[in-house]
């Protein structure tokens, strides 16, 4: 099993996938609980859903589960969002704030930093390494995470979340023209809500890389869950759905790539 997968491209936009992978080492499965082996926290199908939307896109994807470490979280182990309920680099807990690992078995220290090393530092080289060429090609990169989620966790969020909910860190991970750009594409998809910078404003990965001023450029969409597949067991991908859902997102990357062509943002 490859620890990640890189599909290249020739375009200036990088699919970042973190977290849609479902693989978990033998000993490290052993070790969860009835409720962590359903792995429910999973960004499921997300490679499927964004697969063809743009020609000459690369995409860079995790195969290795978030249970096992969060590819998504600062190394260091510090909050995305203090104060407010979150899992850690290597979660305690689903999203539901339920135990996942049998008693006694919580990963130690040495543990946590050993699976970085050899989960977490090479998704993260590479996708550094997948950036830097396109910048290098193109004068500019553009990091679009994919994630998705449930659209009702209360242990996360009070109430209903977004259909769209896009994250910039509050405008200091992109230059604005691909946050407005990604803002009305999603507001002019009929029939679905949005939000920027709400609940969600980007993780470990959106804030880490995005530094506009070297020409890396990034934004994360986090999409309920709701909009493309069965959001319980057994997380059925619901093609109707999706096929609806698609369009918009072909939309978006296509703009956001014309975007980084026409030189806009090199200037």
């Amino acid at each position: 099993m490859n620890v990640f997968d890189v599909i290249r491209g020739d375009s200036p936009i990088v699919l970042g996938q973190p977290h849609g992978g479902t693989f978990v080492p033998e000993d490290i499965h052993a070790r969860l609980n009835a409720n962590g082996r359903q792995l429910a926290d999973t960004d499921w199908h997300i490679t499927q859903l964004y697969d063809g939307l743009l020609d000459g896109v690369t995409v860079v994807k995790s195969n290795v589960h978030r249970y096992v470490i969060d590819a998504n979280r600062d190394p260091e182990g510090v909050s995305l969002y203090p104060g407010q309920n979150t899992t850690t680099l290597v979660p305690l807990t689903d999203f539901d704030g339920r135990e996942i690992w049998e008693e006694g078995q919580d990963p130690s220290a040495d543990e946590i930093e050993a699976r970085r090393l050899a989960y977490h530092a090479p998704y993260h080289a590479a996708l550094r390494a997948e950036l830097e060429r396109v910048r290098d090609k193109h004068g500019v990169a553009i990091l679009f995470d994919c994630h998705s989620i449930r659209s009702q966790i209360p242990f996360l969020f009070v109430g209903l979340l977004p259909d769209f909910s896009i994250g910039t860190n509050l405008g200091a991970t992109c230059a604005a023209e691909i946050e407005a750009a990604t803002v009305a594409v999603c507001a002019e998809a009929d029939g679905y809500s949005s939000v920027t910078n709400g609940r969600f404003k980007g993780g470990w990965t959106t804030r880490h890389y995005g530094q506009p001023e070297a020409g890396i450029h990034a934004i994360q969409m986090e999409l309920a869950q709701s909009t493309y597949m069965q959001e319980a067991a057994p997380w059925t991908y619901l093609d109707a759905r999706a096929d609806r859902l698609r369009p918009h997102l072909k939309t978006l990357l296509q703009k956001l790539n014309s975007l980084a062509l026409s030189e806009a943002l090199t200037r």
